[in-house]
């Protein structure tokens, strides 16, 4: 059953290129500004990823502009990780990264283990595929958690 969106949410992967931008995207998109939603990466070292732009736009979530970023790098930005009401780790690197943040931060983390569909799929329509069926669970997981979009779809 869904909660009452919270204030702040932080998506968290493990490049920032793929799953968490995929999140900070269609979540903005679904429950529009009322809650502050960001995204970052256990390391930066991927910009976005051209297959999450792809499946995103059919979707009409834009995510050309994204720019990848880390934790440590939002820190050094002055983005107060402990603001956020909830973090949503997406996969186990970002999970370990998040739950250590807890020692020094309160934070509410919930792990939501998303396919990663970097390297999946030959042809250029199977890793297409790949991607959606992620964005996918992203959507389905986002439904589930926070309810019916407040934003049109």
């Amino acid at each position: 059953m869904s909660d009452a969106l919270p204030g702040s949410v932080l998506f968290c992967c493990d490049h920032n290129a793929v799953r968490s931008p995929m999140a900070e995207g269609i979540m903005k998109k679904f429950y529009g500004t009322g809650t502050y939603v960001q995204s970052a990466g256990v390391t930066n070292d991927m910009e976005i990823d051209g297959f999450s732009i792809a499946v995103c736009q059919e979707m009409d979530v834009e995510l050309s502009r994204h720019r990848s970023r880390s934790f440590d790098e939002m820190e050094n930005w002055g983005d107060d990780l402990s603001s956020f009401d909830l973090v949503i780790a997406l996969s186990p690197a970002s999970q370990r990264r998040a739950l250590d943040l807890t020692r020094f931060y309160h934070l509410d983390v919930e792990y939501w283990p998303i396919l990663d569909p970097t390297g999946l799929g030959e042809s250029r329509e199977a890793k297409l595929e790949s991607y959606r069926q992620a964005r996918d669970q992203i959507k389905e997981r986002l439904l589930n958690r926070f309810g019916a979009p407040t934003e049109i779809i």
